[in-house]
């Protein structure tokens, strides 16, 4: 009844021309031809004839270690930070790509930013010679930035047609104190330290540039037709890294590899994720620009260098002393950016734990200054995990960043079945650490016979010095019982304080008004910065009946405040979808087209555009009511549960690459049936072995086997896919 072979399907969601031919004999009458994913221009390619009026929106070009913004005079490279304590910030370098080209003739201009490729280009057509300027961080080679130009004769002339190259670049920065060193090779070279560390003792990273010289004028002589010139700057911590990738760069220029490698990196990344719906021509680029972002801030899903220096809420293009938030790792990377990407690439998600793994020296520094047990991350994070917030109260009080961060391992454990992460990657550390933190940091009320957490702030920041937040609570309480689970299946003998403390830890709840209080004392009604009670039933998921949620998304829609950080919205729109309100969702999340400055598709914080900029948090936040709103996928201990619901203007969406222990899916969902086919072919992230699937239908707890290559579809019901042989049940009580 429920397992149907369709071509069409296959069809959509990409499958290989052997599984189409030898399902043809098989193929079932067709429905009507489908809507078109893509529209007349290709969703993937944001072009503008003219550049931003605020340069803070043109596009960044990050590749996981270096990001800049184009045309800007100043890049960034991931873990190079400046300045002690809450000084600490992203040092900036100069680029010496800051070239912009002219020509003499008047010509028509056209600035494309290609996200298939992460390519920026910039065309200038004349009557006589079309130019293309093409800027890339290398997405293979991490330390490699890369500028093309391309001249092409447009008429028939014997004359020499020059090219304009306008260079801002001045050696110099105000972190680094560079000093010019011998040419390598041709290349120009500087190099210098960061004048202040992160903490009294501590190291001060070095940075060298090498680079090609970039000349003020280019020629296209008399005899050519076209030309092309490849410009090559490698940055890097030490010299010999800096001379081993300079060498590649020239190899790979000498072998017209140069381009191609970068461009096969991005077609792979592309091909382990895609998030495309048909209806809303916005909806979609919007959806493309916010994963091509985001997949710009992790690492090359080929690095094994370990020096990923997490991902701050503008990115590693952004980040500069008082700006973006000094490029510091928030809770955002955990809460706000991870589950999109994890959902996809384990081998990024591990990324993620890895840095947070990285910094548990300074997260047990935090916590003995607090007076604490085991340890206490961040608020602000740079390298060493120790606080660098510019002001205390953040660092002393939003302490349920603890909690954001083992959710985060939660997730990836439940995703992957890695223990290797959490045995030799030392994530058990993490989770223990944490766990003791949280019983120490508890106090017994003998009156309401509850643990509470007291002088906490909210991730609602209006308020602070408050007992008892309930996100709060809730996440350590959940980060509580995850470390007595791990325990169990480590066979380490759990403190009997983690359970005690998590079980009877206060979850605020009015029992007449049948909600959530944000905090004790919370007055119903008063204003609230951003999504946070509402956070309870995802990504939390604190069970809850459905009056509950819609009293607790009714309580604080209309008191949150409208010009708020972007990811708010999404969080609201996910609770409504999860009520089966897909119009009151959508309308929400319209409020984020806002946030989105064209024609780059680069995100503000807040809506009038003001506040950071490449905004990942909110891009974070977009992707997952989409990912998690529209599907209802839930990523739970043995299943990774579905729950499809689609807004009345989207007629179908397609989720290529879902990552769910050592297997690929790809999920097609419509009005009326959702289409699933396993990968013939799946990647497995550390030790994580594939393993045999099925779909459980809810209602009628029907079994669909998932067999590679060949599509199932149902109706758009609730279900689960988990392990064939599971035998407890992933519902929810």
């Amino acid at each position: 009844m429920f397992i149907i072979v369709a071509n069409e399907c296959l069809q959509k969601l990409g499958a290989s021309q052997q599984t189409l031919t030898a399902l043809e004999k098989t193929r079932l009458p067709s429905k009507d031809h489908l809507v078109a994913m893509s529209c007349d221009e290709d969703p993937y390619v944001f072009s503008s004839d003219t550049l931003p009026s605020d340069r803070r929106f043109l596009p960044p070009l990050a590749n996981g270690l270096l990001g800049w913004r184009v045309y800007s005079n100043t890049m960034h490279m991931g873990g190079v930070y400046n300045g002690e304590g809450g000084r600490c910030h992203r040092a900036d370098v100069p680029c010496p790509l800051t070239v912009k080209v002219e020509t003499d003739e008047a010509a028509q201009h056209t600035y494309s930013l290609d996200t298939h490729t992460g390519i920026f280009t910039h065309t200038l057509s004349s009557a006589s010679v079309t130019v293309t300027q093409s800027l890339y961080s290398h997405r293979y080679y991490p330390n490699l930035m890369v500028m093309e130009i391309l001249l092409v004769r447009q008429m028939t002339s014997e004359e020499p047609i020059p090219v304009r190259l306008v260079s801002s670049f001045t050696p110099q920065s105000k972190d680094i104190v560079f000093e010019s060193g011998p040419d390598y090779k041709g290349g120009s070279h500087i190099q210098g330290k960061v004048t202040t560390a992160e903490f009294p003792g501590g190291s001060c990273p070095t940075v060298h540039l090498i680079w090609t010289h970039i000349p003020q004028t280019l020629t296209l002589l008399p005899e050519q037709s076209q030309a092309r010139w490849g410009f090559i700057l490698v940055v890097a911590n030490s010299l010999d890294t800096a001379e081993a990738n300079f060498d590649e760069g020239l190899n790979l220029m000498a072998t017209g590899n140069l381009r191609p490698s970068h461009e096969k990196a991005w077609k792979e990344l592309w091909l382990e994720s895609q998030v495309e719906v048909a209806g809303s021509e916005r909806l979609c680029k919007a959806l493309i620009g916010c994963m091509f972002y985001l997949l710009s801030a992790f690492p090359s899903i080929h690095d094994t260098s370990s020096s990923f220096g997490g991902v701050s809420p503008g990115g590693l293009s952004n980040g500069g002393d008082g700006q973006d938030y000094w490029g510091h790792v928030f809770w955002d990377q955990d809460i706000w950016m991870y589950p999109g990407i994890a959902l996809f690439y384990p081998k990024l998600a591990r990324a993620v734990l890895e840095y947070r793994v990285g910094t548990i020296d300074g997260a047990k520094d935090n916590a003995q200054k607090q007076g604490f047990k085991g340890l206490k991350f961040p608020w602000e994070s740079a390298v060493s995990g120790r606080e660098v917030c510019p002001e205390d109260i953040y660092g002393q009080q939003e302490i349920h960043i603890n909690g954001d961060v083992t959710l985060a391992f939660q997730h990836y454990l439940y995703l992957t079945e890695d223990l290797s992460m959490f045995t030799e990657g030392r994530g058990r550390e993490v989770i223990y650490g944490v766990a003791d933190y949280w019983v120490s940091r508890a106090s017994w009320n003998p009156e309401d016979q509850k643990y509470h957490l007291l002088g906490v702030m909210p991730p609602d920041e209006y308020y602070y010095n408050v007992n008892n937040s309930v996100y709060t609570n809730t996440v350590a309480k959940f980060s509580l019982q995850f470390a007595v689970e791990l325990a169990d299946r480590l066979q380490h003998p759990a403190p009997k304080d983690w359970q005690e403390v998590a079980k009877h830890l206060k979850i605020p709840f009015d029992q007449e008004a049948q909600y959530h209080p944000e905090f004790d004392g919370y007055i119903k009604g008063h204003p609230v910065k951003q999504a946070d009670t509402v956070m309870l039933g995802y990504p939390l998921g604190l069970q809850m009946s459905p009056e509950i949620r819609r009293n607790d998304l009714e309580a604080y829609e209309p008191v949150t405040d409208p010009n708020g950080p972007a990811m708010t919205w999404g969080m609201f729109a996910i609770g409504w979808l999860e009520l089966g309100e897909a119009a009151k969702a959508q309308h929400l999340l319209e409020k984020c087209f806002k946030n989105i400055q064209g024609p780059f598709q680069v995100w503000s914080e807040s809506s009038d555009g003001s506040g950071a900029v490449n905004f990942l948090t909110g891009m974070g936040g977009f992707l997952q009511a989409v990912l998690f709103g529209y599907t209802g996928f839930r990523v739970q201990k043995e299943c990774l549960a579905f729950s499809p619901v689609l807004p009345k203007d989207i007629s179908e969406l397609c989720v290529r690459g879902v990552n769910y222990l050592g297997s690929q899916m790809d999920w097609l969902l419509r009005k009326d049936e959702v289409c699933i086919i396993l990968r013939e072919q799946a990647n497995s992230a550390g030790n994580t072995q594939s393993c045999d699937l099925q779909v459980i239908l809810k209602a009628s707890a029907t079994k669909i086997p998932l067999t590679p290559g060949k599509p199932v579809t149902f109706p758009p019901e609730p279900g689960c896919v988990c392990k064939l042989a599971v035998t407890s049940s992933c519902w929810p009580l």
